[in-house]
């Protein structure tokens, strides 16, 4: 009995092994294959590049930010309320929140266009507050917003449910008001999901390029750049523009490995 669970044991070893191959043979790949050359040319050297370069990053990461922002203003709330009540429908509401994660990224992109472009259901209105999503900055905000909404509700959503509902009841009737006992009892014990939430929906805002390109080509992330490079430039220059995304990736994940497991 015990050599069969060690013969699956090594089984699933191999299988573990091939796994983190298939992922990491590119990561390696792409800095074997980096030129230290245009690397240095593209941010630092030569204006024409590091101009562009350093504007679409600042773009991308401005965005990204803002997006998480709005969203974690929005997803704490439905998220609680997922976690703490049952009505009916509720599967419902859960199942619309999740669609983002199933779509092919142009349908995300043609999907905000036919709600808030300015022949959308709320072009007239929008036009009215004077608001361009079509290639502008605030149509890559809510591009980012729509495909990250899903990581942010239900990474919260699970932080609210490991929280026993028991506390804040205790403190309501000890005299706290139901918004105190939401702020200061169930808020900071699911804080680090709040923060876990922040962090997916911030790398996935970040990674955007499909629905982005359908809704705001200009101004251009430093996804929609790395594409036009690799058409122009070919792939050395992708490479190039690609590296700071794999870094800052693999620090995000660490981050929030480091914060799952300390839970």
């Amino acid at each position: 009995m015990l050599r069969r669970a060690e013969s699956l044991m090594l089984l699933f070893v191999s299988i573990t092994t091939l796994g983190i191959c298939f992922i990491v043979l590119p990561i390696i790949a792409l800095f074997l294959l980096l030129d230290p050359n245009i690397l240095a040319k593209i941010y630092l050297k030569d204006p024409i590049f590091y101009v562009q370069t350093r504007k679409v990053f600042l773009i991308t990461l401005e965005a990204s930010s803002i997006s998480t922002m709005l969203l974690i203003t929005l997803g704490i709330p439905i998220a609680y309320l997922l976690a703490r009540s049952n009505f009916v429908g509720k599967s419902i509401v859960e199942g619309i929140i999740d669609i983002p994660l199933m779509l092919p990224h142009t349908v995300a992109g043609i999907m905000i266009l036919c709600a808030y472009s300015g022949r959308g259901l709320l072009g007239d209105l929008l036009k009215a507050l004077n608001i361009t999503i079509e290639d502008n900055f605030w149509g890559i905000v809510i591009t980012m917003m729509f495909v990250s909404f899903p990581l942010m509700v239900d990474t919260i959503k699970i932080g609210f449910e490991s929280v026993n509902p028991t506390l804040e009841l205790v403190a309501r009737s000890l005299g706290a008001s139901a918004f105190k006992a939401f702020t200061t009892i169930s808020l900071p014990l699911a804080s680090q999901s709040i923060l876990a939430g922040a962090i997916l929906a911030w790398a996935r805002a970040l990674s955007e390029i499909g629905a982005i390109l359908v809704v705001a080509y200009f101004p251009k992330t430093i996804n929609v750049l790395t594409l036009e490079w690799l058409n122009t430039y070919g792939l050395k220059y992708a490479i190039a523009l690609s590296i700071p995304l794999v870094l800052l990736a693999l620090l995000l994940f660490i981050v929030f490995r480091l914060m799952v497991s300390r839970k």
